[in-house]
């Protein structure tokens, strides 16, 4: 599928992550289900906690795909939390902190498979042609800071010009203003929109979003 993606006519690259990228290590949501459970001391089974967690997952996901904002993860864990009839007078924020960083220890010993062939190789293939990449991501359980660590973990961070997260930026794709924050830190000013390839799985938020603010877009789709 890469090979579809044209470098040649393109002078830089904003690529999403999950799905485009990356994906979830097989064990991770559920190892992240039963931490939620015994942190929170939740009475419920383990496989309505894992449904109620999936239901507002995607629901926030789509609530920033149509409004372009961003629900904040400790927004997420209280509506998971309410959804599971935990009196929420009794969470502390400093709780849902100490959830968070353990959440995210689990998140980098579980860490995500990346599902794009040879990546190395291809943004090797981009950097020496002299042209840049971003990444350009929404987030929702996971931070864009914890993406940071995965990612220099994996050595891409060397490939990367900047990074996007919708946590950070309190903006979503496909949200315009996400797509003029990557026009306004590309480095080189004088890239033409058309120029400007943006890549991800999600023909609404990343390949509708790109082309509607005037960025070339490739939709890639995985056979997972």
């Amino acid at each position: 599928m890469k090979t579809e993606i044209d470098i040649q006519n393109h002078d830089h690259f904003s690529f999403d992550l999950w799905l485009t990228l990356i994906k979830s290590h097989p064990e991770f949501k559920a190892k992240r289900v039963e931490l939620f459970s015994s942190f929170f001391d939740v009475k419920k089974p383990l496989s309505e906690v894992a449904k109620v967690v999936k239901y507002y997952d995607d629901l926030c996901n789509s609530i920033n795909e149509v409004i372009g904002g961003n629900v904040d993860t400790f927004e997420i864990y209280l509506l998971i939390l309410n959804a599971l009839e935990i009196d929420l007078k009794s969470i502390q924020k400093n709780e849902l902190v100490e959830f968070y960083q353990k959440s995210e220890d689990l998140f980098l010993e579980y860490k995500p498979v990346i599902i794009f062939e040879n990546l190395h190789d291809f943004f090797d293939e981009i950097k020496n042609q002299g042209k840049t990449i971003n990444i350009l991501s929404n987030t929702g359980f996971i931070k864009g800071k914890t993406m940071r660590k995965f990612l220099a973990n994996e050595n891409l961070e060397q490939y990367i010009d900047f990074h996007l997260y919708s946590d950070e930026l309190n903006c979503s794709k496909p949200n315009p203003l996400i797509f003029q924050q990557v026009k306004n830190q590309i480095a080189n000013k004088e890239i033409k929109m058309e120029k400007i390839l943006h890549i991800g799985d999600n023909p609404i938020a990343d390949y509708k979003g790109a082309r509607d603010f005037g960025f070339s877009a490739f939709l890639l789709k995985h056979k997972l």
